[in-house]
């Protein structure tokens, strides 16, 4: 049945052109802004694990420069403990020497004493930002600094924990105290028993460089998976919230052409009810 009151072609007509105009809108915000989820209406679950990973990854971030900021002091330790394992080194050659009669002790003794003033000089210098590894408290109360290098979250939207790589101090000013320590040459009795302990004050240095070492190693590998697994997630944000222009370029064009077949579907139902009037003539 015709009505001339209600021209149904042309309602279902504006419908379609309504749907077109709306996806022709969408697509075009999309390829504008680059995302194809970016607000929660758009796609509710998506957007919600991607803020989450959004929020991770400018976490992960911060861990970065703080693994840096740890990886500098005890870059600067570590360089420190190599050195004075150096003079140790020195000053143990300086005692082997020692141990002959038809040597001036007094002068060996002056050039222990000197590398004495150095390897105390470094302890004291080998400090980044007012935190010293090498001392017995690293800031003048503690003992371990603790450098944050992940955050562990378990299941989406989960609790998140840290884990720290923790550094001990190692003491040098009270474990290397060698002007207090060491036995002053003045013959080949005392330079025997100076010999003994510098072997002491040079495993002690040995083992400290060998933690500082080992300790930075560990930060570097942690910095290069936090570096990479920023990458990853930012990846994945991107690929579950971002346009895809390739497809999104196709379907404009699809929608464009909808669009105008549907305006001209709709120019023709409006047509419709004045073909009535030939029923009258």
């Amino acid at each position: 049945m015709s009505s001339i009151l209600t021209n149904n072609g042309a309602m279902v007509a504006l419908q379609t052109l309504q749907s077109v105009n709306q996806n022709l809108t969408d697509t075009q915000n999309a390829i504008s802004t680059g995302k194809e989820i970016e607000t929660a209406k758009d796609n509710a679950a998506v957007w919600a694990i991607s803020k989450t990973m959004e929020s991770d990854i400018a976490s992960f971030e911060a861990i970065e420069d703080g693994l840096a900021m740890g990886d500098a002091t005890v870059a600067v330790a570590s360089a420190g403990a190599e050195q004075i394992v150096e003079k140790l080194v020195e000053i143990k050659e300086l005692i082997v020497s020692a141990q002959a009669e038809n040597v001036d002790h007094d002068k060996i003794q002056t050039d222990i004493d000197s590398k004495v003033d150095q390897i105390e000089s470094i302890i004291s210098a080998a400090q980044f930002n007012g935190a010293n590894l090498l001392t017995s408290t690293i800031d003048g109360t503690a003992t371990e600094m603790g450098v944050l290098a992940s955050l562990d979250r378990v299941g989406a939207g989960g609790t998140v924990t840290s884990t720290d790589i923790t550094i001990s101090a190692q003491g040098f000013d009270s474990s290397l105290d060698l002007a207090a320590d060491l036995t002053s040459i003045s013959d080949t009795d005392s330079a025997a028993s100076a010999l003994a302990e510098i072997e002491t004050f040079l495993q002690t240095a040995i083992s400290g460089a060998a933690a500082l070492g080992a300790a930075s190693a560990r930060i570097d590998d942690q910095a290069m998976f936090v570096a990479s697994l920023v990458d990853s997630m930012t990846l994945g944000v991107s690929t579950m919230t971002d346009t895809n222009m390739e497809e999104s370029s196709a379907r404009l064009s699809a929608l464009q052409t909808q669009q105008e077949l549907a305006v001209q579907s709709l120019g023709i139902a409006n047509e419709a009810p004045q073909a009535l009037l030939q029923l009258f003539n």
